[in-house]
């Protein structure tokens, strides 16, 4: 594992780095200095080791009372790139409250508090905030309400943010992904009975190359939201 340079490079902060689209995103941006966040420290060792600038970030996302010491000695952040998530399906009538309370912190506490304690660095750089949210953040349907919740919090967040950094050169992009082959999804064709073909859907590798595209746009350029959607 290599640590983090004081360089030009862009520094890049990506959650969920050890799933499936936050490794893809990893090695897009593999030409930054990254800092990958993560619970499973063997995961981020093994994932740093294939990049040429890279540390972990040992974070809970549950607890965002731990998240200002373990950013304290980090440089200013060009990106920070909100992708970890979880998801329960059920229905209201099924979910109790700490299904809804794991999800709202995981997909929007933590945001908002991650990119909160950042801000000074990411004004400074004149960075990007990306928050990959989900065709659910567009869209509730029947069984969906707690993970859609919380992508429409994620959404609202979002463009709440980009009205009050805009001033500040603080670009913010909401990027909505249609299924992709991940083990999240996986998991959801399995609560839903159906196979999993992940032929069928977008693949992790075409959503980073997307994102890539979108911190790479020129400053006279801005991308709001983005949505894509599965090619097949």
């Amino acid at each position: 594992m290599n640590t983090a340079s004081t360089t030009a490079t862009p520094v890049t902060l990506i959650t969920g780095a050890t799933g499936g689209i936050g490794t893809a995103l990893a090695q897009a941006c593999r030409d930054h200095t990254l800092i990958l966040q993560g619970r499973d420290e063997a995961k981020l060792k093994a994932l740093c080791a294939e990049l040429p600038d890279a540390r972990l970030l040992l974070l809970d996302l549950t607890r965002p009372d731990t998240f200002a010491a373990a950013l304290s000695d980090l440089p200013p952040i060009h990106h920070l790139i909100h992708n970890a998530g979880v998801v329960e399906l059920g229905t209201l009538a099924e979910q109790a409250h700490d299904i809804w309370t794991h999800t709202l912190a995981v997909n929007v506490v933590a945001p908002a508090e991650l990119t909160r304690l950042l801000l000074p660095g990411l004004r400074q750089m004149r960075g990007s905030v990306v928050f990959i949210n989900s065709g659910a953040g567009l869209r509730a349907d029947a069984g969906w309400a707690s993970y859609a919740a919380s992508k429409f919090a994620l959404r609202a967040l979002a463009d709440a943010l980009r009205g009050e950094e805009a001033d500040n050169g603080v670009r913010v992009t909401s990027l909505y992904p249609g299924r992709t082959a991940t083990a999240m999804q996986a998991k959801v064709r399995r609560h839903e009975g159906a196979d999993y073909d992940p032929e069928q859907f977008i693949q992790p590798q075409t959503l980073a190359n997307t994102l890539r595209f979108v911190l790479d746009a020129p400053r006279d350029a801005q991308i709001p939201e983005l949505t894509i959607r599965p090619g097949v």
